[in-house]
């Protein structure tokens, strides 16, 4: 089973700052590569690895100071009360997609295999890609399109898919990607095809939704002084994320109400964004989208 390579390993961890009687969350578990290092780092305290693809944890042999949740990180603060782990010393979120959904054809995230239109990081998720491309109207997809993929003619493009599927319905990654091919340019084919894609992913996982309720969540469940350490790969993700560490604190204090300042929730540890080393691109391409940005909670 092929799994996502870590990015920026050392740097999360570096920046995590871990203690060895720590809470540690990794809110997008994967195969485990950043719990583990955490871990290896803690001797009374633990990590707490939230994901909600069952596939992704299977390999997963286990350790003393991780403890799997199966669940999405949306859902951070209730899981950490459940556990008694509330608040926590670092929060860390690789938002990537993991190389073992891109590799595994069935799964139907990736236009370079033929495979059934589906596109659920959770298995257990009623909606996927399929029943979007086959319900969604032509403005919906207009939208989809637009906000997730910064498609240039969406309209054009979701007219044409209403078009195909009047006629035969489409079912298969293959399918889509014939009908997208029509709007690239030239030798920009699997350009266009990487934003569709993304798009429609982004919309059937609610992902956007789902960080946004995460980020509001982790605030809370940091302790003063606890850091958030952050990977965002496309400027939607990054741009949220930016905005986010960029909030203040709003209250009745003397300070913003009569002296007009106002008090910033976080501390830009990582000041600005950090992308991989040249060594990590050679050694791992997809790093190459990556942006690293690291809070602490004042």
């Amino acid at each position: 089973m092929t799994h996502h390579e870590s990015v920026l390993l050392n740097e999360c961890i570096e920046y995590l700052s871990v203690k060895a009687d720590g809470r540690y969350v990794d809110a997008t578990f994967g195969a485990g590569g950043h719990s583990m290092l955490i871990a290896q780092k803690l001797k009374s305290g633990m990590v707490y690895g939230f994901d909600q693809d069952e596939d992704a944890v299977k390999g997963f042999a286990g350790h003393p100071n991780i403890t799997v949740i199966r669940s999405n990180f949306r859902f951070l603060k209730n899981f950490l009360r459940y556990h008694n782990a509330f608040p926590v010393d670092g929060i860390l979120a690789d938002l990537g997609i993991s190389s073992h959904h891109i590799e595994t054809p069935e799964r139907g995230f990736s236009f370079r295999f033929d495979a059934p239109l589906d596109m659920r990081m959770n298995n257990a998720s009623e909606f996927n890609a399929q029943q979007l491309i086959a319900t969604y109207s032509v403005e919906e997809i207009t939208r989809v399109f637009r906000n997730y993929g910064e498609v240039d003619q969406a309209w054009k493009m979701a007219l044409t898919i209403e078009k195909a599927r009047s006629e035969k319905p489409i079912e298969t990654t293959f399918q889509l990607a014939a009908i997208v091919n029509k709007f690239a340019r030239p030798g920009r084919e699997n350009s266009l095809l990487a934003q569709v894609f993304q798009a429609i992913r982004i919309e059937v996982n609610h992902e956007m939704d789902a960080l946004q309720e995460f980020l509001q969540q982790s605030y809370e469940c940091l302790k003063p002084g606890g850091r958030l350490v952050i990977i965002a790969y496309h400027s939607l993700e990054d741009r949220m994320v930016k905005s986010f560490f960029k909030q203040q604190k709003t209250n009745d204090s003397f300070a913003e109400n009569i002296m007009g300042r106002k008090d910033l929730m976080w501390k830009d540890i990582s000041r600005g964004a950090i992308v991989p080393s040249e060594e990590e691109l050679v050694k791992n391409p997809r790093s190459r989208s990556a942006k690293l940005r690291v809070g602490e909670k004042i």
